[in-house]
């Protein structure tokens, strides 16, 4: 052997060739995440295709719709901070089961929902539905710190794949063959997710030092007391309160879109799929084509300064469009905004706290989004019956110009003062 050459102490081989086995495990695993997340999405997005229709033959208006996602929000809002710390504690594998099953309980009983009841009971699961976050936590633990923002985009770009096939798949089964057979369709799916989270995930991603850390925590799910301390991490609350303000405005329409396509747009099942494919494609060309150029060249402040203001112009347009035709160009720059913001801002808190937290900061993450869903169907459900489409886009506007204003004087103040 050549006396140059390091070994691994534990196996005596070259230290490069087991660094190297290591990596190409890493990334076997990040692929299946990816391949797990775009099943999950399509699967959700093949449930939007069907609950707006589904409610509305069952006699649900524009505001019981609303409470409907309310309720949504308010059970992922509670479920996923514990879904976060569970992750933590007890491995990518279980947590990802987890969500998993709960997604096939989830589409049996919408199979069977024929009272407006059974509608509210088929969301109960959501509570434990967080494949995304879990997704985001695997990546988080087995990317380098620097390629986070471009490993946690690619998510995005599944994202974008679930979108086109779920919403292209779902208008097509429900138009042919009807709500039940689509939601069962949506559980078998979900099942085939599951046997790969069984066979292909690791029981956990973490770092050695990592899982001693938290093996040395208060095995707590759910603790107040560890929320409080990411939160006193430097910038964690800044970029939450920025997450929560300027998501805001961006979420009410993201809610309200389902309602909007049917009354405003007037799109029938399958066009509706066909204009959340459009979704899907404009999201994949951002997050395959846009997002990882930019990290690479650009620092995460000026992106998401970037994000904010063309939130606010993107908002302008919403207040002013009059067709779908004119919507569909919308999309370009509402799909980038959306897109940076969301990568940005989850790259920035999993970068801000050690790696032994990253499970509940992803759950910490998709609480912003569930109390962004729990705020926006009702406010939304009021603004567009009260005042129309155009009041959601001059919100948009208004909410995230004063943000973009916040920030770039912030940032210019700090600048004067490192200057002196």
């Amino acid at each position: 052997m050549n006396p140059t050459t390091e070994t691994d102490p534990e196996t005596s081989k070259p230290a490069g060739s087991a660094q190297g086995t290591d990596q190409r495990k890493k990334t076997r695993v990040i692929y299946v995440v990816y391949l797990i997340a775009a099943l999950d999405i399509t699967w959700m997005f093949l449930q939007f295709s069907v609950t707006p229709y589904l409610a509305k033959k069952l006699g649900f208006d524009t505001l019981w719709f609303g409470y409907l996602q309310t309720m949504v929000g308010v059970i992922q809002l509670l479920g996923g901070p514990m879904f976060g710390r569970f992750a933590d504690l007890f491995g990518a594998r279980l947590a990802l089961s987890l969500a998993c099953s709960s997604t096939v309980v989830f589409f049996l009983l919408l199979a069977v929902a024929d009272h407006p009841a059974m509608l509210f009971i088929h969301k109960l699961p959501t509570v434990f539905m967080h494949v995304l976050p879990a997704s985001q936590m695997v990546v988080a633990d087995l990317s380098e710190p620097e390629k986070r923002a471009e490993a946690l985009s690619k998510l995005g770009l599944c994202f974008g794949i679930g979108m086109i096939a779920g919403s292209t798949l779902g208008g097509l089964l429900i138009t042919r063959y009807g709500e039940t057979f689509t939601a069962c369709v949506g559980a078998a799916g979900s099942l085939f997710s599951l046997i790969l989270v069984l066979n292909f995930i690791p029981k956990s991603t973490k770092s050695q030092a990592s899982t001693a850390q938290t093996q040395d925590k208060k095995k707590s799910v759910f603790s107040l007391g560890e929320i409080v301390r990411l939160m006193k991490y430097p910038g964690v609350t800044p970029t939450f309160l920025v997450k929560i303000i300027s998501g805001l405005p961006s979420g009410i329409f993201q809610v309200m879109f389902s309602i909007i396509a049917l009354e405003f747009f007037k799109l029938e099942p399958q066009q509706n799929g066909y204009l959340m494919a459009y979704f899907g494609v404009v999201q994949m060309l951002m997050q395959g084509l846009v997002i990882g150029r930019l990290t690479a060249r650009f620092s995460d402040h000026a992106l998401l300064l970037t994000s904010i203001g063309g939130s606010a112009l993107v908002g302008l347009a919403q207040a002013n469009m009059q067709n779908v035709f004119q919507f569909c160009i919308i999309v370009v720059p509402m799909m980038f905004s959306l897109s940076v913001f969301g990568v940005i801002t989850d790259s920035m808190l999993t970068k801000s706290v050690p790696s032994s937290d990253t499970g509940t900061m992803m759950g910490l993450c998709a609480s912003v989004q569930s109390l962004l869903r729990t705020i926006a169907p009702t406010v939304g459900g009021f603004l567009y019956v009260n005042y129309g489409i155009s009041s959601i886009g001059s919100i948009e506007f208004i909410v995230n110009t004063c943000v973009f204003g916040y920030m770039l004087r912030r940032h210019l103040r700090r600048s004067t003062e490192h200057q002196d």
